[in-house]
């Protein structure tokens, strides 16, 4: 049921954290993964030590704010392996500090960042969707995972006004795009995570202060591990998936629950 082989997987921000290990558990069990991200530098990093286990592979350059860049790159893809099964649009930004933050009230967003989250978080997250799905409809297949946030699922104290926007429009994007999509065999789903420890943010959840913030929302009392999102991620990769659409699944270590 979990079995990959043969399956062409695209993951966008996967040369390192959740993207990185999203990649990894997908190559594993036996998909051959296109991996994007903008840091060419940690990217080819990452692609050669996933070569360096055998597995199958292979890194593209790509800011997912250039949207035509990022649709023609899915279509490239598609095009050189015949097929596309699997896609993470997982690639995002952070939006800085959250509300009770002196710098993070509605006065001090900046708006030309707020607008950058957009096309980021929201806008190239469509572009994502719609044109893998253009592929895995006409083939009557495909699984299509979105990351989006418990911060987009609640309000989050520690989570800034456009991160929290951005994520909440794309939970609800799945499920809207999980009526068109439902009837071409094709499914949509999204991953909530809650605090990760990545450098998200300027790696801003390495400081201990921050960290300790967003732990005392956690019920387990500690941050995930990225290597801690592999099995959602290859559930909803996978056949054993098949009947999962239009969901928005938190992996949150309680958080969501409390």
């Amino acid at each position: 049921m979990f079995n990959l082989d043969g399956q062409v997987a695209f993951v966008t921000g996967a040369a390192k954290g959740l993207g990185l290990a999203m990649a990894e558990i997908t190559a594993q069990s036996g998909a051959h993964v296109v991996m994007t991200d903008i840091n060419s530098e940690a990217l080819d990093v990452s692609v050669k030590r996933l070569r360096a286990q055998g597995l199958d592979v292979h890194g593209e350059v790509v800011d997912v704010a250039d949207i035509e860049l990022l649709a023609r790159t899915i279509d490239d893809a598609a095009a050189r392996f015949g097929r596309l099964d699997i896609v993470f649009a997982n690639a995002g930004l952070s939006a800085g500090s959250g509300p009770l933050a002196e710098n993070g009230g509605m006065a001090q967003v900046d708006l030309d960042r707020w607008n950058r989250l957009l096309q980021i978080n929201l806008t190239s997250v469509f572009v994502t969707i719609r044109t893998a799905a253009a592929h895995m409809m006409k083939q009557r297949s495909g699984r299509l995972i979105v990351t989006a946030s418990v911060a987009g699922v609640r309000g989050e104290r520690m989570c800034g006004y456009a991160y929290a926007a951005t994520k909440a429009a794309i939970s609800n994007l799945v499920r809207q795009s999980s009526i068109e999509l439902s009837p071409h065999n094709v499914t949509i789903n999204a991953i909530a995570p809650g605090p990760f420890l990545t450098d998200i943010g300027q790696g801003r959840l390495h400081d201990a202060n921050v960290a300790a913030g967003f732990i005392a929302d956690v019920p387990m009392g500690r941050l995930g591990q990225p290597d801690e999102i592999k099995g959602l991620a290859l559930l909803l990769a996978s056949p054993a998936s098949s009947y999962i659409t239009g969901t928005v699944i938190p992996i949150d270590g309680g958080a969501t629950a409390s």
